[in-house]
């Protein structure tokens, strides 16, 4: 007899390949995840520099600093939905193309687009916090006399 093992241990060699592929694919997830959160506070907050000038005169006219905070997440949602709608019509339509790979799973899960669409959309609000804060802060005088 050779190579003698536990069932324990032929079970985890069995799952090792599996389980390596699944880690691998957690890591890229969650590194794309950041990389879309750092490109969306890039873009939000060169958006709220260009509009400097526009923010401060909306506050020199007496707008809330709460009402800034509003229009720049409004943009946010506004992103945010229009890159989930297209995200979900590519997954579904990837999904019912992957469909013939998948033994006895359906290429698209509701509770799975359900639930990364709505991680996504916090990760979104999250990054646009910071920049629709700081276009909340901006002193009107100062952007008035900007560029």
């Amino acid at each position: 007899m050779e190579d003698l093992r536990t069932l324990e241990q032929q079970a985890r060699q069995n799952v090792f390949l599996d389980r390596l592929i699944s880690v691998l694919s957690a890591a890229f997830a969650a590194l794309a995840t950041l990389l879309a959160a750092i490109g969306l506070y890039g873009v939000l907050a060169y958006t709220v520099s260009q509009r400097t000038r526009e923010i401060g005169l909306r506050m020199a006219l007496g707008a809330a600093p709460s009402r800034i905070r509003g229009m720049v997440l409004r943009q946010v949602a506004v992103m945010t939905m229009v890159g989930g709608a297209i995200g979900l019509i590519g997954a579904a339509w990837i999904g019912s193309l992957a469909q013939s790979l998948l033994f006895e799973l359906k290429g698209h899960d509701p509770t799975v687009l359900a639930s990364a669409s709505g991680a996504l959309t916090l990760v979104a609000l999250a990054a646009g916090l910071v920049p629709a804060h700081r276009a909340s802060r901006v002193d009107p005088m100062r952007s008035l006399r900007y560029e």
